[in-house]
Protein backbone atom coordinates (compact mmCIF):
# COMPACT_ATOMS: atom_id res chain seq x y z
CA UNK A 1 0.00 0.00 0.00
CA UNK A 2 2.40 2.60 0.93
CA UNK A 3 4.61 1.51 -1.83
CA UNK A 4 1.87 2.13 -4.73
CA UNK A 5 0.37 5.14 -2.81
CA UNK A 6 3.48 6.87 -1.71
CA UNK A 7 6.19 5.49 -3.18
CA UNK A 8 5.43 4.71 -6.84
CA UNK A 9 4.37 8.65 -7.64
CA UNK A 10 8.04 9.99 -6.98
CA UNK A 11 9.86 7.06 -7.50
CA UNK A 12 11.60 9.21 -10.45
CA UNK A 13 12.42 11.49 -7.48
CA UNK A 14 14.45 8.73 -5.85
CA UNK A 15 15.96 7.01 -8.83
CA UNK A 16 17.55 10.94 -9.74
CA UNK A 17 18.39 10.90 -6.24
CA UNK A 18 20.29 8.09 -6.74
CA UNK A 19 22.13 9.10 -9.94
CA UNK A 20 23.04 12.46 -8.29
CA UNK A 21 24.61 10.11 -5.02
CA UNK A 22 26.46 7.74 -7.26
CA UNK A 23 28.24 10.74 -8.74
CA UNK A 24 28.79 12.90 -6.11
CA UNK A 25 30.48 9.27 -4.09
CA UNK A 26 32.55 8.94 -6.99
CA UNK A 27 33.88 12.50 -7.38
CA UNK A 28 33.74 13.30 -3.90
CA UNK A 29 36.62 10.48 -3.41
CA UNK A 30 38.52 10.55 -6.57
CA UNK A 31 39.43 14.50 -6.61
CA UNK A 32 41.77 14.04 -3.68
CA UNK A 33 43.29 10.79 -5.41
CA UNK A 34 43.89 12.55 -8.77
CA UNK A 35 44.95 15.70 -7.30
CA UNK A 36 47.48 13.43 -5.00
CA UNK A 37 48.65 11.23 -8.21
CA UNK A 38 49.27 14.65 -9.96
CA UNK A 39 51.88 15.32 -7.30
CA UNK A 40 49.98 18.45 -5.28
CA UNK A 41 50.71 18.55 -1.55
CA UNK A 42 48.03 17.79 1.10
CA UNK A 43 47.27 21.54 2.24
CA UNK A 44 46.92 22.23 -2.00
CA UNK A 45 44.38 19.15 -2.47
CA UNK A 46 42.65 20.26 1.59
CA UNK A 47 42.08 23.68 -0.10
CA UNK A 48 40.74 22.56 -3.54
CA UNK A 49 38.06 19.98 -1.90
CA UNK A 50 37.29 22.67 0.68
CA UNK A 51 36.02 24.97 -2.07
CA UNK A 52 32.95 22.32 -2.62
CA UNK A 53 31.78 22.58 0.54
CA UNK A 54 32.19 26.43 0.40
CA UNK A 55 29.98 25.81 -2.32
CA UNK A 56 27.59 24.27 -0.20
CA UNK A 57 27.18 26.95 2.23
CA UNK A 58 26.37 29.40 -0.60
CA UNK A 59 23.83 27.18 -2.08
CA UNK A 60 22.25 26.80 1.52
CA UNK A 61 21.63 30.94 1.45
CA UNK A 62 21.69 31.74 -2.36
CA UNK A 63 20.26 29.17 -4.54
CA UNK A 64 16.32 29.56 -2.75
CA UNK A 65 16.04 33.21 -4.61
CA UNK A 66 16.66 31.47 -7.72
CA UNK A 67 14.15 28.30 -7.03
CA UNK A 68 11.57 31.48 -6.55
CA UNK A 69 12.00 32.88 -9.47
CA UNK A 70 12.00 30.56 -12.48
CA UNK A 71 10.28 27.45 -10.48
CA UNK A 72 11.89 23.82 -9.49
CA UNK A 73 11.76 22.44 -13.09
CA UNK A 74 13.75 25.11 -14.65
CA UNK A 75 16.01 25.55 -11.53
CA UNK A 76 17.07 22.11 -11.47
CA UNK A 77 17.67 22.17 -15.37
CA UNK A 78 19.93 25.46 -14.64
CA UNK A 79 21.88 23.77 -11.80
CA UNK A 80 22.27 20.48 -13.43
CA UNK A 81 23.96 22.18 -16.45
CA UNK A 82 26.26 24.00 -14.00
CA UNK A 83 27.34 20.92 -12.17
CA UNK A 84 28.22 19.12 -15.85
CA UNK A 85 30.00 21.84 -16.81
CA UNK A 86 31.90 22.17 -13.86
CA UNK A 87 32.68 18.25 -14.13
CA UNK A 88 33.60 18.29 -17.86
CA UNK A 89 35.65 21.54 -17.27
CA UNK A 90 38.25 19.18 -15.01
CA UNK A 91 38.78 17.34 -18.66
CA UNK A 92 40.01 20.66 -20.43
CA UNK A 93 42.71 22.15 -18.70
CA UNK A 94 44.29 20.82 -15.35
CA UNK A 95 45.63 23.64 -12.90
CA UNK A 96 45.01 23.43 -9.16
CA UNK A 97 43.13 27.36 -9.11
CA UNK A 98 40.87 26.23 -12.19
CA UNK A 99 39.80 23.07 -10.71
CA UNK A 100 38.94 25.32 -6.90
CA UNK A 101 36.12 27.10 -8.85
CA UNK A 102 34.93 23.78 -10.65
CA UNK A 103 34.87 21.99 -6.94
CA UNK A 104 32.94 25.70 -5.98
CA UNK A 105 30.73 25.56 -8.76
CA UNK A 106 30.14 21.36 -8.13
CA UNK A 107 29.07 22.07 -4.64
CA UNK A 108 27.06 25.11 -5.25
CA UNK A 109 24.66 22.99 -8.12
CA UNK A 110 24.76 19.65 -6.29
CA UNK A 111 23.50 21.15 -2.84
CA UNK A 112 21.01 23.14 -4.96
CA UNK A 113 19.98 20.23 -6.45
CA UNK A 114 19.43 18.37 -3.39
CA UNK A 115 17.07 21.33 -2.44
CA UNK A 116 15.12 21.42 -5.26
CA UNK A 117 14.44 17.53 -5.01
CA UNK A 118 14.01 17.41 -1.32
CA UNK A 119 11.10 20.17 -2.11
CA UNK A 120 9.50 17.82 -4.46
CA UNK A 121 9.83 14.70 -1.53
CA UNK A 122 8.10 17.07 1.06
CA UNK A 123 5.83 18.55 -1.42
CA UNK A 124 4.41 15.14 -2.57
CA UNK A 125 4.64 13.41 1.18
CA UNK A 126 1.60 13.11 3.44
CA UNK A 127 2.54 14.04 7.09
CA UNK A 128 1.88 10.06 7.76
CA UNK A 129 4.79 8.84 5.00
CA UNK A 130 7.28 11.93 5.84
CA UNK A 131 9.14 9.46 8.32
CA UNK A 132 8.57 6.36 5.88
CA UNK A 133 9.86 8.93 2.77
CA UNK A 134 12.79 10.52 4.22
CA UNK A 135 13.96 6.50 5.86
CA UNK A 136 13.90 5.35 2.10
CA UNK A 137 15.80 8.64 0.94
CA UNK A 138 18.73 8.16 3.40
CA UNK A 139 18.79 4.66 2.08
CA UNK A 140 19.06 5.11 -1.32
CA UNK A 141 21.49 7.78 -0.61
CA UNK A 142 24.00 5.97 1.47
CA UNK A 143 23.30 2.98 -1.13
CA UNK A 144 24.24 5.09 -4.07
CA UNK A 145 27.26 6.99 -2.49
CA UNK A 146 28.52 3.54 -2.03
CA UNK A 147 28.17 2.63 -5.44
CA UNK A 148 30.16 5.37 -6.77
CA UNK A 149 32.67 4.23 -4.46
CA UNK A 150 33.18 0.63 -5.99
CA UNK A 151 32.87 2.05 -9.61
CA UNK A 152 36.24 3.53 -8.71
CA UNK A 153 37.56 -0.01 -8.06
CA UNK A 154 37.86 -0.90 -11.06
CA UNK A 155 40.82 1.72 -11.37
CA UNK A 156 38.94 3.42 -14.30
CA UNK A 157 40.70 6.54 -16.18
CA UNK A 158 40.30 10.29 -15.17
CA UNK A 159 38.32 11.45 -18.20
CA UNK A 160 36.02 8.45 -17.59
CA UNK A 161 35.02 9.21 -14.09
CA UNK A 162 34.39 12.81 -15.02
CA UNK A 163 32.25 12.19 -18.10
CA UNK A 164 30.66 9.03 -16.23
CA UNK A 165 30.17 11.78 -13.59
CA UNK A 166 28.59 14.35 -16.47
CA UNK A 167 26.00 11.42 -17.73
CA UNK A 168 24.67 10.32 -14.30
CA UNK A 169 23.84 13.88 -13.51
CA UNK A 170 22.17 14.23 -17.06
CA UNK A 171 20.45 10.72 -16.70
CA UNK A 172 19.14 12.65 -13.07
CA UNK A 173 17.98 15.92 -15.20
CA UNK A 174 16.25 13.75 -17.61
CA UNK A 175 13.78 12.02 -15.13
CA UNK A 176 12.99 15.40 -13.23
CA UNK A 177 12.10 16.78 -17.20
CA UNK A 178 10.11 13.85 -17.55
CA UNK A 179 8.19 13.97 -14.26
CA UNK A 180 4.74 14.70 -13.85
CA UNK A 181 5.15 15.42 -10.27
CA UNK A 182 3.27 18.89 -10.03
CA UNK A 183 5.66 21.92 -8.84
CA UNK A 184 6.06 22.48 -5.04
CA UNK A 185 5.81 26.22 -3.64
CA UNK A 186 8.87 26.55 -1.56
CA UNK A 187 8.43 27.68 1.57
CA UNK A 188 10.15 31.45 2.76
CA UNK A 189 13.59 31.14 3.72
CA UNK A 190 14.42 30.84 6.97
CA UNK A 191 17.56 32.57 8.71
CA UNK A 192 20.51 30.50 9.85
CA UNK A 193 20.66 31.29 13.59
CA UNK A 194 23.61 29.70 15.46
CA UNK A 195 23.19 31.69 18.61
CA UNK A 196 19.77 31.06 18.86
CA UNK A 197 20.93 26.93 18.71
CA UNK A 198 23.77 27.39 20.88
CA UNK A 199 21.58 29.30 23.33
CA UNK A 200 18.27 26.14 23.07
CA UNK A 201 20.86 23.40 22.50
CA UNK A 202 24.73 23.54 22.97
CA UNK A 203 24.97 19.75 22.46
CA UNK A 204 23.36 19.61 19.22
CA UNK A 205 25.70 22.48 17.49
CA UNK A 206 28.94 21.05 19.25
CA UNK A 207 27.70 17.93 17.32
CA UNK A 208 26.62 19.26 14.15
CA UNK A 209 29.94 20.58 13.55
CA UNK A 210 32.02 17.91 14.53
CA UNK A 211 30.01 15.46 12.54
CA UNK A 212 30.50 17.94 9.67
CA UNK A 213 34.53 17.86 9.86
CA UNK A 214 34.50 13.92 10.53
CA UNK A 215 32.46 13.53 7.18
CA UNK A 216 34.39 16.60 5.34
CA UNK A 217 37.37 14.64 6.12
CA UNK A 218 36.15 11.32 5.31
CA UNK A 219 35.14 12.19 1.74
CA UNK A 220 38.13 14.09 1.26
CA UNK A 221 41.48 13.77 3.02
CA UNK A 222 40.88 10.31 3.91
CA UNK A 223 40.99 8.73 0.41
CA UNK A 224 44.45 10.84 0.36
CA UNK A 225 45.39 9.06 3.27
CA UNK A 226 44.32 5.94 2.01
CA UNK A 227 46.11 6.43 -0.62
CA UNK A 228 49.84 7.04 1.02
CA UNK A 229 49.46 4.26 2.65
CA UNK A 230 48.54 1.32 0.14
CA UNK A 231 49.19 3.12 -2.93
CA UNK A 232 45.93 1.16 -4.98
CA UNK A 233 43.07 3.01 -5.57
CA UNK A 234 41.07 0.01 -5.53
CA UNK A 235 42.09 -0.39 -1.71
CA UNK A 236 40.90 3.04 -1.42
CA UNK A 237 37.46 2.76 -3.05
CA UNK A 238 36.65 -0.82 -0.98
CA UNK A 239 37.91 0.95 2.15
CA UNK A 240 35.21 4.32 1.49
CA UNK A 241 32.67 1.72 0.27
CA UNK A 242 32.55 -0.19 3.39
CA UNK A 243 32.35 2.95 5.74
CA UNK A 244 29.94 4.22 4.47
CA UNK A 245 27.93 0.93 4.37
CA UNK A 246 28.96 0.89 8.12
CA UNK A 247 27.21 4.28 8.79
CA UNK A 248 23.74 3.10 7.03
CA UNK A 249 23.56 -0.07 8.99
CA UNK A 250 24.41 1.70 12.43
CA UNK A 251 21.25 3.87 11.66
CA UNK A 252 18.51 1.86 13.21
CA UNK A 253 20.15 0.46 16.03
CA UNK A 254 21.74 3.64 16.77
CA UNK A 255 18.24 5.34 16.49
CA UNK A 256 16.48 2.62 18.96
CA UNK A 257 19.00 2.84 21.47
CA UNK A 258 19.00 6.70 21.41
CA UNK A 259 15.15 6.85 21.64
CA UNK A 260 15.22 4.63 24.99
CA UNK A 261 18.60 5.95 26.62
CA UNK A 262 19.12 9.35 25.49
CA UNK A 263 20.83 11.38 22.68
CA UNK A 264 23.91 12.28 25.33
CA UNK A 265 24.52 9.39 26.50
CA UNK A 266 24.72 7.96 22.30
CA UNK A 267 26.58 11.30 21.46
CA UNK A 268 29.11 10.32 24.12
CA UNK A 269 29.32 7.04 23.04
CA UNK A 270 29.76 8.02 18.76
CA UNK A 271 32.72 10.59 20.01
CA UNK A 272 34.38 8.28 22.14
CA UNK A 273 34.08 5.23 20.22
CA UNK A 274 35.04 7.50 17.29
CA UNK A 275 38.12 8.32 19.13
CA UNK A 276 39.27 4.74 19.74
CA UNK A 277 38.79 3.49 16.40
CA UNK A 278 40.40 6.50 15.03
CA UNK A 279 43.78 5.38 17.57
CA UNK A 280 43.42 2.23 16.33
CA UNK A 281 43.85 3.00 12.77
CA UNK A 282 47.10 5.30 13.51
CA UNK A 283 48.88 2.09 14.78
CA UNK A 284 46.78 -1.03 13.39
CA UNK A 285 46.74 -0.06 9.43
CA UNK A 286 49.02 -2.68 8.71
CA UNK A 287 46.52 -5.63 8.15
CA UNK A 288 44.26 -4.35 5.18
CA UNK A 289 41.34 -6.62 6.43
CA UNK A 290 41.92 -5.58 10.23
CA UNK A 291 41.97 -1.88 8.35
CA UNK A 292 38.37 -2.47 6.00
CA UNK A 293 36.88 -3.76 9.64
CA UNK A 294 38.62 -0.75 11.43
CA UNK A 295 36.68 1.54 8.41
CA UNK A 296 33.17 -0.31 8.73
CA UNK A 297 33.21 0.51 12.54
CA UNK A 298 34.62 4.38 12.19
CA UNK A 299 31.92 4.72 9.54
CA UNK A 300 28.32 3.44 12.41
CA UNK A 301 29.69 6.38 14.56
CA UNK A 302 30.61 9.02 12.40
CA UNK A 303 27.47 9.19 10.22
CA UNK A 304 25.61 8.37 13.18
CA UNK A 305 27.00 12.19 14.49
CA UNK A 306 24.75 14.51 13.14
CA UNK A 307 21.15 12.37 13.27
CA UNK A 308 21.75 12.47 16.92
CA UNK A 309 22.70 16.49 16.89
CA UNK A 310 19.23 17.06 15.38
CA UNK A 311 17.10 14.75 17.47
CA UNK A 312 18.64 16.41 20.17
CA UNK A 313 17.97 19.07 18.94
CA UNK A 314 14.71 18.63 18.80
CA UNK A 315 13.98 17.04 22.24
CA UNK A 316 14.96 20.79 23.79
CA UNK A 317 11.73 22.54 21.66
CA UNK A 318 8.26 22.26 21.85
CA UNK A 319 7.52 19.87 19.24
CA UNK A 320 7.37 21.72 16.02
CA UNK A 321 8.30 24.77 17.38
CA UNK A 322 11.16 26.52 15.12
CA UNK A 323 12.01 22.97 14.16
CA UNK A 324 12.26 23.96 10.28
CA UNK A 325 14.78 27.03 11.71
CA UNK A 326 16.69 24.98 14.17
CA UNK A 327 17.29 22.06 11.28
CA UNK A 328 19.05 24.34 8.76
CA UNK A 329 20.57 26.58 10.96
CA UNK A 330 22.17 22.97 12.14
CA UNK A 331 22.74 21.59 8.89
CA UNK A 332 24.66 25.11 8.21
CA UNK A 333 26.87 24.06 11.08
CA UNK A 334 27.57 21.24 9.51
CA UNK A 335 28.72 22.57 6.45
CA UNK A 336 30.85 25.08 8.76
CA UNK A 337 32.70 21.61 9.94
CA UNK A 338 32.66 19.68 6.76
CA UNK A 339 34.35 23.64 4.95
CA UNK A 340 37.01 23.55 7.76
CA UNK A 341 38.16 19.98 7.25
CA UNK A 342 40.00 19.90 4.44
CA UNK A 343 41.58 22.92 5.40
CA UNK A 344 42.94 21.93 8.66
CA UNK A 345 43.38 18.01 7.97
CA UNK A 346 45.15 19.13 4.60
CA UNK A 347 47.80 20.91 6.54
CA UNK A 348 48.07 17.74 8.94
CA UNK A 349 48.24 15.56 6.77
CA UNK A 350 51.23 16.75 5.32
CA UNK A 351 53.03 16.89 8.26
CA UNK A 352 51.89 12.94 9.55
CA UNK A 353 49.18 10.12 8.71
CA UNK A 354 49.08 9.39 12.53
CA UNK A 355 49.09 13.12 13.08
CA UNK A 356 45.99 12.72 10.89
CA UNK A 357 44.27 10.35 13.18
CA UNK A 358 45.01 11.89 16.23
CA UNK A 359 43.13 15.08 15.18
CA UNK A 360 40.59 13.69 14.42
CA UNK A 361 40.65 11.76 17.79
CA UNK A 362 40.93 14.92 19.54
CA UNK A 363 37.70 15.89 18.27
CA UNK A 364 35.63 13.14 18.91
CA UNK A 365 37.21 13.21 22.59
CA UNK A 366 36.08 17.07 22.58
CA UNK A 367 32.78 15.83 21.58
CA UNK A 368 32.55 12.45 23.91
CA UNK A 369 33.60 14.77 26.88
CA UNK A 370 31.60 17.54 26.18
CA UNK A 371 27.74 14.99 25.44
CA UNK A 372 29.15 13.10 29.32
CA UNK A 373 28.89 16.58 31.09
CA UNK A 374 25.55 18.41 29.04
CA UNK A 375 22.75 18.16 30.97
CA UNK A 376 20.17 15.67 30.73
CA UNK A 377 16.65 15.29 29.17
CA UNK A 378 13.27 14.04 30.91
CA UNK A 379 12.19 10.55 29.09
CA UNK A 380 8.85 12.87 28.93
CA UNK A 381 10.45 15.30 26.49
CA UNK A 382 12.14 13.23 24.54
CA UNK A 383 11.65 13.37 21.13
CA UNK A 384 12.32 10.67 18.01
CA UNK A 385 15.31 9.78 16.38
CA UNK A 386 15.14 9.99 12.51
CA UNK A 387 18.02 9.06 10.25
CA UNK A 388 19.16 11.12 7.61
CA UNK A 389 21.03 10.77 4.33
CA UNK A 390 24.91 11.70 4.80
CA UNK A 391 24.56 14.51 2.71
CA UNK A 392 21.40 16.96 2.09
CA UNK A 393 20.39 20.06 1.07
CA UNK A 394 18.20 23.06 2.98
CA UNK A 395 15.07 21.64 2.31
CA UNK A 396 15.63 18.36 4.13
CA UNK A 397 14.14 19.95 7.26
CA UNK A 398 10.58 20.35 5.71
CA UNK A 399 10.46 16.42 5.09
CA UNK A 400 11.31 15.93 8.84
CA UNK A 401 8.40 13.85 10.21
CA UNK A 402 9.14 15.52 14.29
CA UNK A 403 7.30 18.60 12.95
CA UNK A 404 4.00 16.52 13.47
CA UNK A 405 3.43 16.23 17.45
CA UNK A 406 1.19 13.45 16.50
CA UNK A 407 3.79 11.34 15.07
CA UNK A 408 6.22 11.88 17.55
CA UNK A 409 4.09 10.77 20.14
CA UNK A 410 3.17 7.85 18.02
CA UNK A 411 6.70 6.75 17.52
CA UNK A 412 7.88 7.66 21.05
CA UNK A 413 9.53 4.27 22.61
CA UNK A 414 8.63 2.51 26.33
CA UNK A 415 11.08 4.09 28.22
CA UNK A 416 13.25 1.88 30.94
CA UNK A 417 12.09 2.63 34.78
CA UNK A 418 14.94 5.23 35.87
CA UNK A 419 16.47 4.89 39.38
CA UNK A 420 16.13 6.72 42.01
CA UNK A 421 19.18 9.16 41.37
CA UNK A 422 17.43 9.89 37.66
CA UNK A 423 14.15 9.89 39.38
CA UNK A 424 15.71 13.07 41.71
CA UNK A 425 17.23 14.63 38.75
CA UNK A 426 13.75 14.21 36.94
CA UNK A 427 12.17 16.65 39.68
CA UNK A 428 11.68 20.79 38.59
CA UNK A 429 14.82 21.35 40.84
CA UNK A 430 17.46 20.44 38.10
CA UNK A 431 17.58 18.78 34.77
CA UNK A 432 18.24 15.35 34.07
CA UNK A 433 20.94 13.30 31.87
CA UNK A 434 20.03 11.98 28.94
Amino acid sequence: MFFRQALLPISSLFISIAFLATGYGMLMTYIGLYLKQAGLTEMAIGIINSAFFLGALLAAVFSQKLIVTVGHARSFSAFSAVMVMAFLGHTLHYAPWLWAILRLLSGFAFYALLIVLESWLNEKSSQDDRGRVLAVYTVVFFMATALGQLILSLNVTSHLVFVLGSVLVLASLFLVAITRISQPVLQPFERYSLPKVLHIAPLALTGSIIGGFFVGAFYTMMPVLVLNLYQQQSVVASFMAISILGGLVAQWPVGTLSDRYGRRKLLAWAGLFSAVICLLLAVLATQIWLFYLLGFLLGTSLFSIYPLSVARANDRLDHGKDLVEISRSLLFAYGIGSFLAPLILGVVLGISGGLFFIVLALAALLLGGYALSAERIANEQLSVFVAVPAASGASLAQLDPRQDEQWVEAHKPDYPEESGREADANKPAGENDN
